[in-house]
């Protein structure tokens, strides 16, 4: 498996071959829970194909999307801090590919190498705009824009314009109800911009669909594009 992801890919040549010296691949199938909010990081992820919700809890039934990982990024942005813990549930939304890393071995690696530490550093900023983004999306736009931006999010990490969603999903992601997100989804595919059947969702129009998000997607670009790129 190619590294494919754009993290490791920028490291220098040196620090990313020692990281993927200590890589494993692994497939990450859909709706496989990677870590719960509160439990220590066992692994750091880099998915090359497959990504990632984090949820934070709300209570014991509910949570809600605060951000997403996939080949751009990497979960276990807590061991970059020095902390042990993760503050939010990674649970699988797309099946793929991810190298994978156990965080002892990654902290080793960490602290002998400042061309390391620092471009995963940036990433938390990244990751952190994201977060802040979300939660001013969550109170302040209406679901169907909220929606759009979930959508091209995550075509952004997917392997194509299809894949696989469904509308409790949705709302479980978006904190909103069910009859929300049919309602939502029915207006973009009048539009002519999706095509929803029995949980696969298509992308049509992908310039209709940016222009119907709200301008928290384009923030999120730009901060990665500041930083990262």
């Amino acid at each position: 498996m190619p590294a494919a992801n754009h993290l490791i890919e920028r490291l220098p040549p040196h620090e990313r071959g020692r990281l993927l010296a200590l890589c494993e691949p692994v497939q990450l199938a859909l709706g496989e829970v990677l870590c719960e909010a509160g439990a220590t990081t066992g692994h750091v992820y880099f998915p090359t194909g497959g990504f990632i919700s984090l949820v934070a809890p709300v209570d014991p039934h509910v949570g809600l999307e605060v951000g997403m990982v996939g080949r751009e990024g990497m979960l276990g942005t807590p061991l970059l801090l020095g902390l042990a813990a993760s503050p939010v549930r990674a649970l699988v939304q797309g099946a793929g590919s991810s190298w994978r890393v156990e965080a002892t071995a990654f902290l080793r690696e960490l602290a002998a190498s400042e061309g390391l530490r620092a471009p995963l550093l940036r990433y938390v900023y990244v990751l952190m705009a994201q977060m802040v983004s979300a939660a001013g999306c969550l109170h302040y736009h209406p679901i169907g824009q909220r929606l759009a931006r979930w959508l091209l999010m995550s075509q952004d990490r997917a392997d194509g314009d299809r894949f696989h969603v469904t509308h409790e999903f949705l709302a479980y992601m978006l904190g909103v109800r069910r009859v929300g997100i049919t309602l939502a989804a029915g207006e973009l595919q009048r539009r002519g911009l999706i095509r929803y059947h029995r949980g696969e969702l298509s992308v049509l129009d992908r310039g209709g669909l940016e222009a119907a998000a709200c301008g928290c997607y384009r923030s999120d670009r730009l901060a990665y594009r500041l930083n990262l790129e």
